[in-house]
């Protein structure tokens, strides 16, 4: 895709935000090329707040905006179906803090993006290449963007939990497979933990509708899993939707390890702040001469 893209009708949902547990009202409407992703608070006089890195204000659990003292909550699993799905430009509507949980996945939000329809607009789409390698570890964890002529994501993760164990997968980042592989994976948790969240304010809109719930041993969920890895993709489905603070696709390939939203914003902002690691092109664009495309060690690559 050379064009800019926003949707092409407004469409709306509506449920209850997982920390909060405040009903909250969404609308998605076009938005002129150029304007990115934008929440509007319409319960606090239509204040703005663009969907940006400079804008980053909790990463608990959660990726929260402020601007201003206005914040937006739980912002990932929107952002990472407007990513996953190729819409560049779009005003998101809120009549409360915090974004609906509706079933834990980016399904629901990909479901509404359908229904509205996507319109290209004539504004060619600026990517962000990155140059060179740039990466963030800490305790044994580790996440890092390197140079690549695409959006790659891989992702891999390790909890000693029987349904869990190491898991890994790597794509490269398109709508159908966003929509088929990503997309449909839950957030997650575990039931010796939820006392102490909720006693921090936290997951008090939770329940076995809008998460997977791990015992000791098993799943609390009748349903059961979308996938034997589901985890692992809803992982990579928060690393989308935190990626897509940086306001550009990406053309490289990003590679995290047990990452969670802080380290991926603070990828995000190691990056943007360094102007020397990437550079503005339009698709068909060559590296700039003295580019260094570094390779990437294969058993940093998480296996499918």
């Amino acid at each position: 895709m050379v064009n800019q893209t926003t949707v092409r009708n407004p469409v709306e949902a509506s449920g209850v935000g997982l920390h909060s547990a405040v009903r909250v009202s969404i609308r998605i409407l076009p938005a002129p090329a150029g304007r990115g992703i934008v929440f509007r608070r319409t319960d606090l006089d239509n204040f703005e707040i663009e969907a940006s890195w400079r804008h980053v204000a909790k990463v608990s659990y959660a990726t929260s905006l402020m601007k201003k003292g206005v914040l937006i909550s739980t912002t990932e699993h929107l952002l990472s179906a407007l990513v996953g799905c190729g819409i560049d430009n779009a005003i998101i509507e809120i009549d409360s803090l915090e974004l609906p949980i509706l079933d834990g996945s980016g399904t629901p939000f990909v479901e509404l993006l359908d229904r509205a329809g996507v319109r290209r607009q004539r504004a060619r789409r600026a990517y962000l290449r990155v140059l060179r390698p740039v990466e963030v570890r800490e305790d044994g964890k580790r996440i890092g963007i390197y140079p690549a002529d695409c959006y790659r994501v891989s992702c891999s993760i390790d909890f000693p939990h029987p349904l869990i164990g190491r898991q890994g997968i790597s794509l490269t980042l398109n709508p159908d497979d966003y929509t088929r592989e990503i997309a449909p994976a839950r957030t997650f948790g575990f039931l010796k933990d939820v006392d102490a969240l909720r006693n921090m304010g936290l997951i008090r809109g939770g329940s076995l509708e809008n998460a997977l719930v791990l015992t000791d041993t098993g799943l609390m969920n009748d349903t059961g899993l979308r996938f034997p890895d589901e985890f692992c993709r809803h992982k990579l489905l928060d690393l989308v939707g935190d990626l897509a603070l940086i306001g550009r696709p990406l053309l490289g390939h990003v590679i995290a390890e047990r990452a969670g939203h802080y380290m991926h914003v603070a990828l995000v902002a190691r990056l943007m702040h360094d102007h020397s690691l990437w550079q503005e092109v339009e698709l068909g664009e060559k590296y700039p001469e003295g580019a260094a495309e570094a390779p990437i060690p294969a058993a940093a690559i998480p296996s499918d």
